[in-house]
């Protein structure tokens, strides 16, 4: 066997055994994940939901897992929280963050308010609570 091959059957067997932890893990902990559509397929194959943001949410609105983790972003887990505020919710990734969310920082949004007082905001999902 070559070195590749090695590595490549190495690479494997720590997925294998660190994909038997987490799901261990989630039935000690009564954990359930819920995975973006975008994410890696090594996290969805280990995910009990994979969806938009919108059928995630519907999803931790009605789980009975004590604990949520969310592989997204920071609004999604959000939103579980605010659906589901009972649970743990746990976001893997502190840094994840939405590009569409950012893209209106919350400075420039008050400036925008004070500046047209009489306008209607219309906001997406993708928005930090």
């Amino acid at each position: 066997m070559n070195v590749s091959g090695l590595m490549e059957e190495t690479r494997v067997s720590v997925l294998l055994d660190l994909e038997d932890e987490i799901r261990r893990l989630k039935k000690e902990l009564h954990a359930v994940i819920l995975a973006h559509y975008y994410q890696e397929s090594e996290i969805q194959d280990i995910a009990d939901v994979i969806g938009d943001s919108l059928q995630l949410a519907q999803q931790a609105a009605k789980t009975d897992a004590e604990v949520i983790v969310f592989a997204g972003v920071h609004f999604m887990a959000e939103t579980a929280k605010i659906l589901n505020p009972s649970k743990q919710v746990l976001l893997p990734d502190l840094q994840a963050g939405c590009s569409l969310a950012e893209g209106c920082p919350p400075d420039l949004f008050g400036r925008f308010k004070q500046k047209y007082p009489n306008h209607i905001v219309i906001s997406y999902i993708n928005c930090s609570a």
